[in-house]
């Protein structure tokens, strides 16, 4: 394992939107969430330009690029030119933004101050793992199958291994896991296999919290031509004052109940606040079925009143958000999900709107985000 600080680079102003931080107070762990989103016209070596002045002085611990596929190479190629050697995981969806730009926006995990241990596998930096006063912290990314040729249940099956072997490298285990996110190629046509195969392997594992993650799952291909590419973020208290406990959602019933592994949010708590973690929701009824169909409006605004209740059963509001993701079957339904939040005042929130499949035929938007509270 080996420790990594990013590279000083000549401050510039910051255009546009100021990104979003969450800083946590002390000497260790203070750990920073940042939103890029393409300004207009703006290339994408001018993003990248702009996010490693915004991301100066900082570790990356962890980056998810929503952009097109077949693009990625030549924005790798970018940051590298702008960052040197990538020594970070990253996470590429095959996002494409609504307004038809190629990135649709970039999510960075930054740690401001302390020292980060970064994880290989198979050749890539796959996580980093860093510690705050009370917890050790795991952040993994693109992890994905061995052999992208085997069936999709095996490509499942050896997707979660590899998370196994990474966070093994690391001082942990899946069961410290509290949040995942699967991005699923072609998701519509083997979502219930894949559900099967998450299942199954979570059947052998004892949770720490006693519950399971949190997660998203949405279709996006990726890179390497893989069924699947997996995100994850795993917590082990070092002290009795950290925590993590499942949130319920007050509007829904637990995913479990029909046949998708996961807890519908996570809290970690420690001496320093608590970050809430809240899964992929999307316009589900309380007993699993989806209502407004074919109401884009409403799909959202049941979807939004979801989220809220969450954020307000543990004593947040959106003010507290510090990264989010809105997912869209159809890039002309971002209108949607504008005006919701115009209606409500709610002009920069750390979101990036992207066209993603969502995993059932009937549902058009989806809607994940974490929040931070400061002791």
């Amino acid at each position: 394992m080996m420790s990594h600080h990013a590279s000083p680079v000549v401050a510039t102003p910051f255009p546009g939107p100021k990104p979003r931080e969450h800083r946590t107070p002390g000497a260790r762990g203070s750990e920073l969430s940042l939103t890029f989103r393409p300004l207009p016209g703006e290339s994408t070596l001018a993003l990248l330009s702009r996010m490693s002045v915004a991301l100066r002085n900082t570790t990356l611990l962890h980056v998810v690029i929503f952009g097109c596929a077949d693009t990625a190479h030549a924005t790798m190629r970018a940051m590298q030119h702008l960052f040197g050697a990538i020594d970070w995981p990253i996470t590429w969806v095959d996002g494409i933004a609504c307004d038809g730009n190629s990135i649709a926006g970039i999510q960075a995990t930054a740690l401001a101050t302390g020292t980060v241990d970064r994880i290989r596998l198979n050749g890539r930096v796959v996580a980093s793992v860093f510690h705050d006063d009370a917890a050790r912290h795991c952040l993994v990314g693109g992890i994905g199958p061995d052999d992208p040729s085997v069936p999709r249940f095996e490509q499942t099956r050896q997707t979660l291994e590899n998370l196994h072997l990474a966070l093994a490298d690391a001082g942990f285990s899946i069961a410290d896991t509290v949040r995942t996110w699967f991005f699923l190629d072609d998701i519509l046509s083997w979502y219930g296999t894949f559900n099967r195969a998450r299942t199954q392997v979570y059947s052998d594992i004892e949770f720490r919290t006693g519950s399971l993650p949190a997660s998203t799952g949405v279709g996006a291909r990726n890179p390497d031509g893989a069924a699947l590419v997996l995100a994850a973020r795993a917590m082990r208290p070092l002290t009795s004052a950290a925590s993590a406990v499942e949130v319920a959602s007050p509007l829904q019933c637990p995913a479990p109940n029909y046949g998708s592994s996961f807890s519908r949010a996570m809290e970690i708590s420690s001496t320093h606040g608590r970050q809430l973690f809240i899964s992929g929701t999307a316009s589900i009824a309380p007993g699993g079925e989806t209502l407004w169909q074919h109401e884009i409006d409403k799909q959202v605004d049941l979807t939004m009143n979801v989220v809220q209740a969450i954020l307000d059963s543990r004593g947040f509001k959106f003010d507290h958000l510090s990264r989010a993701v809105a997912y869209f079957k159809r890039s002309t339904d971002i209108h949607a999900f504008t005006a919701w939040c115009a209606a409500r005042g709610f002009v920069s929130l750390p979101v990036i709107l992207t066209r993603c499949d969502i995993c059932r035929p009937d549902l058009a938007f989806e809607f994940e985000a974490d929040a931070v509270k400061r002791s």
